[in-house]
């Protein structure tokens, strides 16, 4: 009797060993699924958002050509000017990008550009325009802040949106001799590069051995400083705003991409948890069978 009091447990133990397992293989086969589920649901968000990227992208390259123009013949004025910087000029950065996010890295090439810009200068001050860049370089040199933009990148730039931007710049961005505009230039579809565009103070611009050949009024070099700034600020929102429809676009194939990887790496694993559980519902009809 002692004998099979103690065998009898013992039986009862093994026998319970395989539906253990054969709960938790189904336990982890829950799991996978989810999470498969979870990551095709995802996978469909980016794709989503890779098809509309692109179509903003077309619209984007096409504002940029338009942009261009103005920032050519605003290159062309200061050539045909022969405008010079001085060792002396107060200098006065303007860093460009936007508020949204999910587009990489390109928001962090600008803020690393004018950090070591103001690195270099630690007398000069910045105006940022977009969020990104503000809650960046707001948190390594806030004493260098000067003016803040928001509300940029939600749609195609305009410019009366570069004019505001400019006149807020003239008005209340202190005292400069030159202004420095940091922004993503488009180069193609999948390239861009951070790049600084040089703007003159309307005394710098008075004083140019172009200007000095015609009688001027003082507030004509002011209006046309003015007018050449919000030029530049139009091309570097323009192009910028392409550069991140190509980033975001980019972005999101990368992200498709690596959801199908993970998809079918889940979905292979949940095919062998799966034959696991069936192999062993299999063995256990088996040994019963064969107890019989």
């Amino acid at each position: 009797m002692l004998a099979r009091s103690i065998v009898r447990p013992a039986l009862s133990a093994v026998k319970a060993q395989p539906q253990q397992q054969q709960q938790a293989g189904m336990a982890t086969l829950r799991e996978i699924e989810n999470r498969l589920k979870s990551v095709k649901n995802i996978e469909k968000i980016t794709k989503s958002m890779k098809v509309v990227a692109s179509t903003k992208l077309a619209r984007a390259e096409r504002a940029m050509k338009a942009g261009k123009i103005y920032g050519g013949a605003n290159q062309e004025l200061y050539n045909q000017a022969s405008v010079e910087s001085t060792p002396d000029a107060k200098v006065l950065y303007v860093a460009i990008t936007s508020d949204r996010g999910l587009c990489g890295g390109i928001h962090s090439s600008v803020s690393k550009a004018a950090k070591k810009a103001l690195l270099a200068h630690p007398e000069a001050r910045v105006v940022v325009c977009g969020d990104k860049p503000k809650a960046q370089l707001s948190r390594m040199m806030p004493q260098q802040m000067a003016l803040s933009f928001n509300q940029i990148g939600k749609d195609i730039p305009t410019f009366a949106e570069a004019a505001a931007i400019a006149d807020e710049i003239t008005t209340n961005g202190g005292e400069w001799d030159e202004l420095k505009i940091i922004y993503n230039k488009y180069i193609s579809a999948i390239s861009y590069e951070a790049t600084t565009v040089t703007v003159a103070g309307p005394k710098a611009l008075a004083e140019a051995a172009g200007f000095k050949a015609y009688e001027m009024e003082e507030d004509v070099s002011k209006d046309l400083t003015e007018f050449a700034l919000a030029n530049v600020i139009f091309q570097a929102l323009v192009e910028g705003h392409a550069a991140e429809q190509s980033a975001r676009r980019t972005a999101m194939e990368n992200a498709s991409n690596n959801a199908n990887d993970m998809i079918g790496s889940l979905q292979l694993q949940y095919n062998r948890g799966r034959q696991a559980v069936i192999t062993n519902e299999l063995i256990d009809i088996i040994t019963g069978a064969s107890a019989l």
